[in-house]
């Protein structure tokens, strides 16, 4: 047991999981065709920020109802919160609220770590949403990946005592609630479990790891809305990684078509092989824009900092760098597919253009002959 265990007078903890369901939402249609209660709102902003700052387009927020699933000692509401992402992406949310001793959000943090109970039921709801919403979606499909993520909220402790003393005389039992896992021991390891912290005043605090967050503070919409939507970027992020190395293994099977025909003095590569990259270039971009431009930091810096902590945890700069080289090799693929084949194209031409001359010199013969 830990030297310090507070007990939490008033808690919740954010059940994420993340869904890639299509190539985009049109957030407007998707809105007029669900029935439960939608919700179109910016980041509420507990905190000084310029009016620029916010999601473009605004995600939309649905309600959903769900039976209440029993995790240990707790359980989640009824009610279930579903974002879409225009960038075709939806993150459903449960709730679950806390109370009692701190130490018991080790439990509870391993129960929910790849819990399928969650899992089933969350899929259940996107593919009820989905096929309400269907032709708001262009591409409607649940990939095979997910995300989810845990954010635990302490509103207020019980005997007034702070974060403060918590992480001083506590940190293994922090650490241990950050990577669900109650055995963690290791200095190093929780060390690095607390490495990213972030407070905007005197008795906030956050905590940023890769498997869940804490978060001190009683009101914190904003703090979730960018913690929530690291999770879905890193989603989209690895959901278009594997469909660029989809795109790259195509491309080689279409290059190697195209020396086998100019081999045999065919045309290098057919004009579907062509469109079919381009088109995937063109996706491709347009969905990695899309991610990334969703939301804008720049105007509120707490919460620039907070991403750049997220980012940081999930190594987003080398899931982009990756996918910008990718799109890079990409384009350079598809300018040599289209310089072969026009080429391909100016040599028939040419074929064509000597074999008439051939014709027009000796046809004369051959008619004079008869």
């Amino acid at each position: 047991m830990s030297a310090f265990d507070p007990e939490i007078k008033d808690g919740v903890a954010y059940v994420l999981f993340a869904y890639d369901v299509g190539m985009s939402i049109a957030l407007d249609a998707a809105e007029r065709r669900v029935t439960a209660m939608t919700e179109r709102t910016p980041i509420k902003h507990q905190r000084r920020a310029p009016k620029y700052f916010e999601f473009e387009p605004i995600p939309l927020r649905v309600t959903q109802v769900s039976a209440p699933h029993r995790i240990g000692a707790f359980a989640t509401t009824p009610a279930v919160e579903t974002v879409l992402y225009d960038f075709g992406a939806i993150c459903v949310t449960y709730q679950i609220p806390l109370s009692g001793p701190f130490s018991g959000l080790r439990t509870l943090s391993e129960d929910l770590y790849d819990n399928d109970v969650l899992l089933a039921d969350s899929r259940r709801l996107v593919e009820e949403l989905l096929s309400g919403i269907k032709p708001a979606v262009s591409r409607p499909q649940i990939s095979g990946f997910y995300e989810d993520y845990v954010i635990f909220q302490v509103r207020e402790f019980a005997d007034g005592g702070g974060h403060a003393r918590l992480i001083s005389e506590s940190p293994a039992a922090v650490a241990q609630v950050l990577r669900a896992d109650a055995d963690l021991r290791s200095e190093q390891e929780v060390s690095d479990a607390l490495a990213c912290q972030i407070s905007y005043g005197a008795d906030d605090l956050t905590l940023v790891d890769w498997v869940s967050a804490l978060v001190f503070d009683k009101t914190a919409d904003d703090t979730r809305a960018v913690l929530e939507y690291g999770q879905v970027q890193l989603l989209e992020l690895r959901h278009l990684d594997t469909q660029l190395d989809a795109a790259l293994d195509r491309c080689w099977d279409a290059l190697s078509r195209q020396t086998v025909k100019k081999r045999w003095g065919f045309p290098a590569a057919g004009g579907g092989e062509l469109r079919e990259i381009g088109t995937l270039q063109v996706e491709s971009a347009v969905l990695f824009e899309g991610i990334n431009n969703a939301i804008k930091l720049l105007g509120d810096q707490y919460l620039a900092r907070l991403y750049e902590q997220l980012a940081k945890r999930h190594h987003l700069g080398s899931w982009d760098e990756s996918i910008r080289r990718k799109l890079r090799t990409l384009e350079s693929i598809y300018a040599k597919m289209e310089n072969a084949q026009s080429s391909a194209r100016l040599e028939f031409l040419e074929w064509i253009v000597i074999i008439l001359i051939a014709l027009e010199l000796f046809v004369p013969f051959l008619v004079k002959g008869r």
